[in-house]
């Protein structure tokens, strides 16, 4: 889909620039019961798709924003955004979501046609130049009901206390690959559950999940 690719090319430079803390933390004891819809908790209900926290990536049965909507009371900030290097990306930002004991902050790209995103700019109700060279363009309300119902391209989740080696190795198991990126970052990859979880020694950390059919979205950018 057009729009995937869209959505995908700002996706990792945005939820980069969250900043976090994080909530796993090793376990002393036997970690209790895990309740259903945790970060490492992938399912997979047809080829080539995913489902994380309720949420299905990937397929005709893809999850929609106001699927997303139950995890949490406050409303997202829903807008597109439009990098100065990178393609126009439509995004959704929940500052708070409770995931069992676990809380953070939540980022769902949404797949839109290239078209569909230029309508929604010109429609645009607002429009804010960033710090980061970044405009961001509130949306007219008729296009925010649209996007509600526009398939996720991809989600991140940014707990609230940090994540260590130790733990993401003991939720989720060894990655099929591992890549050091900078003096700061390195990538925890899982192909076949569509997650790229980035491990920051200065506290930026984030969970970055898509279908797994289109992995080399997150893993291209990477090299070799």
């Amino acid at each position: 889909m057009t729009g995937l690719k869209v959505a995908a090319g700002v996706f990792a430079l945005l939820v980069a620039m969250l900043l976090a803390q994080m909530l796993f933390a090793p376990q002393q004891q036997p970690a209790p019961a895990m309740t259903h819809g945790m970060p490492w908790q992938i399912e997979h209900p047809g080829p080539g798709q995913s489902r994380v926290f309720g949420l299905t990536l990937g397929g005709g049965a893809a999850g929609t924003l106001a699927d997303a909507l139950r995890l949490s009371k406050e409303a997202p900030t829903l807008a597109l955004l439009t990098p100065q290097d990178a393609p126009a990306a439509l995004e959704a930002y929940f500052e708070s979501v409770s995931l069992g004991a676990l809380t953070g902050k939540l980022v769902l790209s949404i797949a839109a046609a290239p078209g569909e995103l230029e309508s929604m700019r010109g429609n645009a109700a607002k429009t804010d130049h960033l710090e980061t060279g970044i405009r961001k363009y509130v949306l007219h309300e008729a296009d925010r009901q649209r996007a509600e119902r526009l398939p996720l391209a991809a989600i991140a989740f940014i707990p609230s206390a940090r994540l260590d080696e130790a733990v993401i190795l003991d939720r989720f198991g060894m990655p099929a690959e591992r890549i050091r990126q900078g003096e700061t970052l390195e990538h925890f990859l899982y192909p076949a559950q569509g997650l790229d979880i980035v491990l920051d020694s200065k506290g930026k950390e984030v969970l970055q999940y898509v279908a797994p059919a289109e992995f080399a979205r997150l893993r291209a950018p990477l090299g070799k």
